[in-house]
């Protein structure tokens, strides 16, 4: 399997996203899972741009998929997309231009003029789907060094990682990510808010609105008796980690909660430093709830 890596722009992993993009591919690394970057890429068309004009946006991702299947050659390729919003937009662009008519033709002339051509070969996938349908949660068990047993985790999918495409999992009750942390050792807690959304981009425009959302999903961890939230979309971990110190600031009763990415959590159960992870970016450090629950430091 080819296995190609569209990184994002948007709050994605080469931004405030980095550890997202460490610890994936330290993970990677360790479960024999390889991947090329797509040379070239751009924006894929997400967040704003889609309300502004839908059909430029799909044309930009259809470059990225069209220079994705260029670069795999014959035979097609996965192209591994973590930002759920990237995910979404791609995966609309290719049901645009494969329902075919007025706008397949505009979406395919402007391909011709940047001299690109795209014929359907290439899947967008995320690499949680990768990791737990590709790789199989048999070999990260194997690959499991330091069980993260006595751990509470809190699985947050997002809102759009299930939907509308709900290609590897349930829409309305994915466990995907439920049976990854349970893989590891840690204990998934059942919870209502696991796709509720978590404000997007409302934490830069209508920022009240965006904290409260937040708050709702943070403070039902908390009540829950979870120890971490756990998630697979750099939008939403930007959110809930990065914005918690505003989210107290509106809401006292709310204690601090660490927030990572799944890649994170599943790196310090195959035993890898925290610096392959990205740990040490962190504005709510893991380190002391690890320390707590698992016991020793981890370094």
């Amino acid at each position: 399997m080819t296995y190609l890596y569209y990184p994002g722009c948007c709050c994605a992993l080469k931004a405030t996203g980095r550890a997202y993009e460490e610890s994936t591919e330290a993970v990677f690394g360790v479960l024999g899972v390889t991947y090329r970057e797509v040379e070239d890429w751009n924006c894929c068309g997400a967040t704003m741009y889609m309300a502004v004009d839908e059909t430029r946006s799909w044309g930009l991702s259809l470059r990225n998929l069209a220079l994705a299947e260029a670069q795999a050659g014959n035979g097609g390729a996965d192209l591994l997309t973590p930002c759920p919003a990237c995910y979404v937009v791609m995966r609309k662009a290719q049901q645009a231009y494969a329902a075919g008519g007025r706008l397949a033709e505009a979406l395919e002339g402007a391909l011709s003029d940047a001299g690109l051509s795209y014929h359907g070969t290439v899947r967008v996938r995320h690499p949680l789907d990768v990791l737990v349908n590709d790789v199989g949660l048999a070999r990260v068990r194997q690959a499991v060094r330091r069980p993260l047993t006595g751990l509470r985790v809190v699985c947050y999918y997002g809102c759009l990682l299930t939907r509308p495409f709900a290609t590897f999992d349930d829409p309305a009750n994915p466990t995907s990510l439920d049976r990854l942390v349970e893989t590891l050792g840690a204990e998934p807690v059942d919870w209502p808010l696991k796709t509720r959304c978590c404000g997007g981009s409302l934490t830069g425009t209508v920022e009240e609105v965006g904290l409260r959302l937040s708050y709702l999903l943070l403070k039902e961890a908390q009540r829950r008796g979870a120890d971490v939230v756990v998630t697979a979309c750099p939008f939403c971990e930007c959110n809930l980690e990065c914005f918690q110190r505003k989210v107290q600031a509106a809401y006292p009763d709310l204690a601090s909660i660490p927030a990572v990415f799944f890649t994170q959590l599943v790196g310090v159960a195959l035993g890898l430093q925290r610096k392959q992870l990205g740990l040490q970016r962190m504005l709510v450090p893991l380190e002391p709830t690890l320390e707590r629950r698992l016991g020793g430091v981890y370094a």
